[in-house]
């Protein structure tokens, strides 16, 4: 239903084998570059270790505007140490030298297009980078960015919102590969309390259009999210929650530790299983 790039990338492996143990994956969002790009792979590797299933790789931008205030201040704090694309994917080779966990590079397209379409792809694969994902990127200009990154085996992940129509629903699932990614809530990423009472019935309307896992994010930072998530999706895609913990701590030590522990109990929560989902859905 989906087309998918030629070879079987680290994303969909991973979420096979989450569906073979019946298990909600963690896909866990840091920005890349905040407060440094040593210390991004200190996370990254804690937060692997941690059992986060998928990272997303935030590459920081100047006018992040899908992003709440957490991740906006995280994008100024990356780019005031001097993060660059170029330096986040070099980051990705660094963290394929002792982790093969699948990673996908958050982007908006200003960067992407400043390097260029056809050298960002290439390095990225290089890199070791598994997907990528460009918030701003609507799918009628997106024809080029797919066969390009396609052509490099990188799996083109797209957002869909609660506003999404069933024919924009099945455009957008036509054009993701690795997974659908579906925004909780609209307006700006962010920890919430609770998830809105409307998302089992826009994940219903997603199934009718994808063979893809499909991943929910916006306001997700509970364990108590990620156990309602269990019947209903394939994975919580948790943020914000984490950028505050970097941003909170007293030391680098201490973001690490925070880091670890908030995963260790989001995956805790997601073990419980996708065996809902038949009486759910």
């Amino acid at each position: 239903m989906n087309p998918a790039p030629a070879n079987s990338t680290r994303i969909s492996k991973r979420f096979a084998e989450l569906r073979a143990a019946g298990e909600l994956g963690i896909v866990a969002y840091i920005t890349a570059g905040d407060p440094s790009l040593d210390a991004t792979h200190k996370f990254v590797l804690a937060i692997a270790d941690a059992g986060a299933d998928v990272i997303e790789l935030g590459v920081p931008f100047s006018d992040p505007l899908a992003d709440g205030p957490t991740i906006q201040r995280a994008s100024e704090r990356a780019l005031k140490s001097g993060t660059t694309l170029t330096g986040v994917l070099d980051l990705v080779r660094c963290i394929r030298k002792s982790s093969d966990i699948p990673i996908v590079l958050f982007s908006y397209y200003n960067p992407i297009l400043q390097m260029g379409l056809g050298k960002f792809a290439a390095s990225a694969a290089q890199a070791g980078a598994d997907g990528v994902l460009v918030t701003d990127l609507t799918l009628e200009e997106s024809e080029e960015y797919r066969r390009v990154m396609h052509a490099h085996q990188l799996d083109t992940v797209f957002l869909a919102a609660p506003t999404s129509s069933d024919e924009r629903l099945k455009k957008i699932s036509a054009c993701s590969t690795g997974f659908l990614y579906i925004i909780s809530r609209t307006g700006v990423t962010g920890a919430k309390d609770s998830l809105p009472d409307e998302l089992p019935a826009l994940l219903r309307r997603a199934r009718r259009f994808t063979d893809l896992p499909i991943a929910v994010g916006f306001g997700i930072s509970l364990p108590g999210h990620v156990s309602v998530l269990g019947g209903l999706a394939d994975a919580a895609v948790v943020g914000s929650a984490l950028v505050g913990e970097i941003e909170e701590a007293s030391s680098l030590d201490a973001a690490v530790s925070a880091l670890r522990e908030r995963v260790q109990k989001l995956k805790e929560a997601g073990r419980h299983g996708l065996s809902r989902r038949e009486a759910t859905i």
